[in-house]
């Protein structure tokens, strides 16, 4: 365990935009962790930024090579992920960045080995399996609950993004879809909770070819072409032999089915939103009735945004303050580059599944992340 006087972190954010709300608000929590300074390509959005938060506004260049710079966090857009985090590990900074680590597997693959060749640390969001329900799941499975995992189901559906955002054509384009785009939540709880995923099999179909916007906004009443599949059935073959059947669609009005779904020897857990950092955990052991534990008066699972009006657990930074303290303590951060990479790579090959009908096996291989306990998570606070 990491002492009082643990050094702090010295972080630079590049991209101000909404998710960097978040970070900023959340890093006085935490030990071990300062932002001191942010950088965007808009000037204005960098300076509105660091005005509300007390921090140093500058280009993104000067950022990156600041001197007093540990880290940079990476909050931009995901195409410019690869080429901001490889110029910070260049630098020689640690990096940590939004979800996904790269737009490619390849992308993840060249970041991951950059940083071990130079001996700096790399993390990714998402962190939300850190979160209160994540972490009481993880106990439950540690504990044996639900006894050796065989089946389950995952399901992100939906009805996508035009009817809300203004401008939503970048969402069904290569490289986004439901897949790319909210994947990474389920698929790093799952591994958190199970291991590895070691094959995947997928289907893959789009409701509509055009899709028309009814958000406000310049662009209402006009269409745009999909260019990726907006539904996608997979099954995913876990290291430890469960299979479960993940769903990710944005061609769903409504719909009955639980996020996430584990069924075991002996019993079956079913979690919330993995999205969120809190929500209920429900285990049936042996059929009975379900268990319900809330986690909003768990650590890290209050509910606490929006700001004004919240309703969920948003802790953004849980990951970055594990990374400092796994720097301080000589191990691989849990939110790492390793499972990210990992992620991408099943994403990926459910894609291509969908696309050639073709089984995929999973060439690459990460851990599964070390149980954050209750004790560690405590000591993470400032």
């Amino acid at each position: 365990m990491a002492q009082k006087d643990e050094p702090k972190l010295k972080i630079g954010v590049v991209g101000c935009g909404n998710i960097s709300l978040a970070y900023m608000r959340n890093a006085p929590l935490f030990r071990g962790v300062e932002i001191t300074a942010c950088a965007d390509l808009d000037t204005e959005a960098a300076g509105r930024r660091a005005e509300a938060f007390g921090l140093r506004a500058t280009d993104v260049d000067s950022l990156i090579d600041d001197e007093d710079i540990d880290l940079v966090l990476n909050l931009t857009i995901p195409a410019a992920h690869f080429d901001v985090s490889m110029r910070a590990l260049s630098a020689g900074k640690h990096v940590f960045t939004e979800k996904p680590l790269g737009v490619t597997a390849d992308e993840g693959r060249k970041l991951v080995n950059a940083a071990a060749s130079r001996g700096l640390a790399i993390g990714s969001a998402p962190d939300t399996f850190l979160g209160a329900a994540g972490r009481h799941a993880r106990r439950l499975m540690e504990a044996g609950a639900i006894g050796k995992p065989v089946t389950g189901t995952a399901f992100m559906m939906g009805r996508g993004m035009e009817h809300w955002h203004p401008d939503p054509s970048f969402y069904y384009q290569p490289g986004a879809g439901p897949v790319m785009d909210m994947g990474p939540y389920y698929l790093t709880m799952m591994v958190n909770l199970m291991g590895p995923v070691r094959r995947v099999q997928a289907v893959a179909t789009s409701g509509q070819e055009e899709r028309l916007i009814t958000a406000d906004g310049p662009k209402k009443g006009t269409s745009f072409k999909v260019g990726t599949p907006t539904s996608l059935l997979s099954l995913l073959e876990f290291e430890c032999g469960a299979t479960v059947t993940f769903g990710a669609s944005w061609d769903v009005f409504r719909h009955s089915n639980h996020p996430i779904e584990l069924h075991g020897t002996e019993g079956s857990l079913r979690l919330p939103d993995p999205d969120n950092f809190g929500g209920v955990v429900a285990l049936s052991r042996h059929g009975a009735p379900w268990e319900e534990t809330d986690t909003a008066d768990a650590l890290f699972g209050a509910v606490n945004w929006p700001v004004a009006l919240p309703d969920r657990a948003n802790y953004r930074m849980l990951g970055l303050a594990d990374l400092a303290r796994s720097i301080v303590e000589g191990r691989a951060p849990r939110a790492s580059g390793t499972l990210a990479l990992h992620v991408l790579e099943v994403m990926e090959a459910i894609l291509r599944a969908g696309e050639t009908g073709v089984g995929q096996t999973i060439a690459g291989k990460t851990e599964q992340p070390r149980e954050l306990r209750e004790d560690e998570a405590r000591s993470l606070l400032a």
